[in-house]
């Protein structure tokens, strides 16, 4: 089984939040010559990172911003995006099929396109406007962004006060939360790691997470059947598929959304023996004032769940690089 690197962890964070000032030494002129909106593009874990992203700025910001998925937009396209609009991308191989024939098309229409890439010599970096090269951290260098354009829309005041807070405490307070859920997420693991058909249900700045969970990595990597639910809709179809044995993980964050959570994880146990109620509350973040936890709440719970998947791996017995065709096939 993988060991928990802890410092390899914080040296990662850090040297993410340090991007910052790179990030806003772009951001800072083009907001000043005037964009029209903000588009998050993507496809599978990037497109769901676009979901957490747009979800951040919607309850708090009136710029106009929203995702796309780079599949569909190569056949349906996207009028609102045009040559005053902000693209914001992320990838790590840089060669993603859907993703380079995207950045091929958005170039056609001259928008401005903002890549954060692992690789800054792949194919794509060539294709931006901007590039930034950081490996990880994706939901964290989005959030980055979308905290600087509210900033700069006067809709972030304490935007200082939060960053300091986050240089100063965040890498090793999610750190230390990952180290300490270790134990949670053995026996999570040991419970669910055969299971025929899990259920992860999720709302706000976490459902973009969630459905990446699901998908990107129960299924693609650890080859485990799921379906992601968002909290909304819990009560309007999924739930009467539920019963006393079926497995349902509900994530409750911090954020506006999160009585959307509470509401399922209340009713659960009405009708499920079989359920797992995940909460950031139950999560310290030392040094971090309380109106912030809930922009903090998806980097918890992907902390936890990063410390599953290391024992779910282990249990399986199935290295999470390993794929049956994703990469192996042509498709």
């Amino acid at each position: 089984m993988r060991k928990f690197n802890k410092q390899k962890l914080i040296d990662s964070m850090t040297g993410a939040l340090k991007l910052r000032s790179q990030i806003n030494d772009m951001i800072d002129p083009l907001f000043k010559k005037g964009i029209t909106n903000i588009c998050w593009l993507g496809i599978g874990g990037t497109y769901a990172s676009g979901m957490q992203a747009n979800i951040h700025m919607k309850e708090k910001s009136g710029l106009e911003t929203f995702y796309q998925n780079a599949a569909e937009y190569n056949v349906t396209g996207n009028k609102r995006i045009t040559d005053k609009t902000l693209v914001v991308i992320s990838s790590v191989t840089g060669n993603t099929k859907e993703m380079v024939d995207a950045v091929k098309k958005l170039n056609q229409v001259g928008a401005i396109i903002l890549g954060f890439m692992d690789d800054p010599k792949a194919k794509l970096a060539s294709m931006l406007t901007y590039c930034i090269s950081y490996p990880e951290n994706e939901q964290l260098k989005f959030f980055m962004v979308g905290d600087r354009l509210m900033y700069l829309n006067g809709e972030f005041p304490d935007y200082d006060e939060f960053y300091q807070e986050m240089d100063q405490h965040f890498a090793k307070d999610i750190a230390d939360i990952e180290e300490n859920a270790d134990k949670f997420a053995q026996e999570f693991a040991e419970k669910h790691h055969d299971d025929e058909i899990h259920y992860f249900v999720g709302a706000g700045n976490q459902w973009g997470a969630t459905y990446s969970y699901a998908m990107c990595y129960w299924e693609e990597q650890h080859w485990i059947r799921t379906r992601a639910v968002e909290a909304a809709e819990f009560f309007h179809g999924m739930f009467e598929i539920v019963d006393r044995d079926t497995p349902v993980t509900v994530y409750v964050g911090e954020d506006s959304q999160r009585p959307l959570s509470e509401r399922v994880a209340k009713f659960l146990p009405e009708i499920c023996g079989n359920y797992t109620i995940i909460d950031s509350k139950d999560y310290d973040l030392p040094g971090f004032s309380e109106k912030y936890r809930g922009t903090l709440s998806p980097f918890v719970f992907h902390a936890i769940n990063n410390r599953i998947d290391v024992h779910i791996e282990h249990i399986n017995r199935h290295p999470m690089d390993i794929r049956r065709y994703y990469r192996c096939l042509d498709y």
